[in-house]
């Protein structure tokens, strides 16, 4: 497995009522060449995460409408998009119309790492965006048929970048990240939405040693 070879696997994807942000376009919100830009800068990330010590992936649950969906990044928002591209020193041009659009989750994720120096890749037991059907600007977790596949291409991804640790935000990534168990060290936190932001904020300053 490779990195190109990486992103066209995510890129063949389909689910029903799911959007997938490397291969498909919002007509309200996406330049038309999104998804290739996507693409790319996935590419990017990648090849930047291979050349370094990863400290540990960030696993999440699902994209958002308001985050990744829009960015192609795990628990990135608009509003964070270029500090998530400044950490792996890559670029990219635009991809979605607009004013940056911000979301919760990842407005606590990167006020986070902000904090920390380490190379963190951030990524999601599934790597697409699910939805409602026919609402497509909502979220909805991902059901067990998406979640073998996404725990796949997670296994894929731990094999091209090899952190340290994986560190999973939440109950959903924990599962998943707990399959590593024997050979990677794994961290679980509290996701940081439905009342948990102040004990996932907690947990991470105990993991990387920020509470003073």
């Amino acid at each position: 497995m490779n990195t190109k070879r990486f992103v066209s696997e995510l890129k063949s994807l389909e689910f029903k009522n799911t959007f997938n942000p490397y291969s498909d376009c919002c007509e309200l919100y996406d330049y038309k060449d999104a998804p290739q830009k996507r693409r790319a800068l996935l590419i990017k990330l990648l090849l930047a995460a291979q050349q370094r010590e990863v400290d540990a992936i960030w696993v999440g649950r699902d994209l958002g409408y308001r985050g990744g969906r829009r960015t192609g990044l795990a628990l990135t928002d608009d509003v964070n998009f270029t500090n998530h591209l400044n950490r792996w020193s890559v670029e990219s041009t635009k991809i979605t119309k607009g004013i940056p659009v911000p979301e919760r989750t990842a407005s606590v994720i990167w006020n986070m790492l902000d904090e920390i120096d380490a190379n963190i890749f951030l990524w999601n037991v599934f790597p697409l965006h699910p939805h409602e059907e026919n609402a497509p600007f909502t979220n909805r977790a991902h059901n067990a048929i998406e979640r073998k596949v996404g725990e796949e291409i997670l296994e894929m991804l731990v094999n091209l970048i090899k952190p340290k640790r994986l560190i999973a935000v939440g109950n959903d990534a924990e599962q998943a990240a707990r399959k590593f168990s024997s050979l990677y060290d794994v961290i679980k936190v509290r996701h940081p939405s439905y009342g948990g932001q102040s004990i996932f904020v907690n947990q991470i300053g105990k993991v990387y040693d920020l509470l003073k």
